[in-house]
């Protein structure tokens, strides 16, 4: 088995969990949609999460998962007879990058439909980190490769925002999870405008098909329609009809799109479908950039590895800067 990217440490003895196992669950996270505040340690290529006070764990961030999650369903009942689950693999480790404008927007971008994982979904920036970078210098490659951008070094802030626990497909009734990560989310602010980062973006046509900078009012909205909740959170009554996106031309080139709000504020359809939608990590995120800016209404917190009261009062990393390749 490779070496583990995601470690646990449960009443200090450190667990590679396996990849069929709710990392949630095994933190000791109660039933409810979350979030629990949660130890986690941001080691070079890997990240290590602990149930309980740890030196090598010892920031706290709000961890969280779907409420429909297959790993949390699978650990409730009996594995089919020959189900086709990965064997000898644990969970992997992805950083994804909520990058800011100095003017207070985000940047997302839509997966392209050809893309076996997740295609047609709205995501920030992010993928996998080798064993040899920094958690942070991985997104920032990450965010190069695939919108290029390459932030200067000492023009950026950035300090992590939580973690959620992916599975894809997202529901058993899409068929069984082949993939199974825990994503961290970064804020990185930039000193540069919206208008100065749009400037320079050569998105990678590979896996990126539009792009789109949002704002704080729709971001709320977006984060709003949280997946598997039963009664919808208050909207606001004045939405735009529409949001300015940059579309990709199949033909070279680009041109702007007006895309309906309503298409950001699709939930997670109960049958494997490739409609265009924000994913549920994204408004996870989402939520939590807003209450970093003081925006958004703090996240509630469900019984689980740390008390609800720790959360409120959990301190983020410094601001730094990075320094791998996704930096010049």
């Amino acid at each position: 088995m490779a070496a583990a990217r995601v470690l646990l440490l449960l009443s200090g003895r450190p667990v590679s969990p396996s990849f069929v196992q709710s990392v949630c669950r095994l933190l000791g996270a109660g039933p409810g949609l979350g979030p629990w505040a949660t130890l986690c340690g941001l080691k070079r290529g890997r990240l290590v999460l602990s149930d309980g006070p740890s030196p090598g764990a010892s920031t706290r961030l709000p961890l969280q998962d779907d409420p429909f999650c297959p790993f949390v369903a699978l650990d409730q009942q009996l594995k089919a007879p020959g189900a086709e689950l990965p064997r000898n693999r644990g969970v992997d480790l992805g950083v994804a990058i909520i990058l800011q404008s100095s003017d207070q927007t985000v940047l997302l971008t839509r997966r392209t439909r050809t893309l076996s994982v997740s295609p047609n979904l709205w995501v920030p920036p992010g993928g996998h980190v080798e064993l040899d970078e920094e958690l942070l210098d991985g997104g920032l490659r990450e965010l190069w490769e695939e919108s290029g951008l390459q932030l200067p070094q000492g023009q950026f802030s950035w300090v992590p925002l939580g973690l959620w626990e992916s599975a894809y497909p997202p529901r058993l009734s899409w068929g069984l999870p082949k993939y199974h990560h825990i994503i961290l989310y970064l804020l990185v602010v930039s000193q540069e405008s919206q208008q100065q980062l749009q400037a320079r973006i050569q998105p990678n046509r590979s896996e990126v098909s539009a792009f789109m900078w949002l704002g704080p009012d729709v971001a709320a909205a977006v984060a709003a329609t949280e997946d598997g909740t039963e009664t919808p959170r208050h909207l606001p009554q004045e939405l735009p009809p529409s949001v300015l996106t940059v579309e990709l031309a199949e033909e070279g080139g680009a041109r702007p799109l007006a895309l309906p709000v309503s298409t950001l504020l699709r939930t997670t359809p109960t049958t494997a479908e490739g409609k265009e939608r924000v994913s549920s990590g994204t408004k996870f995120a989402l939520r939590l950039w807003l209450q970093h800016l003081g925006r958004g209404t703090p996240l509630p917190c469900d019984s689980g590895p740390r008390a609800c009261k720790e959360e409120q009062n959990m301190g983020p990393l410094p601001p730094d800067q990075g320094s791998g390749k996704g930096s010049a």
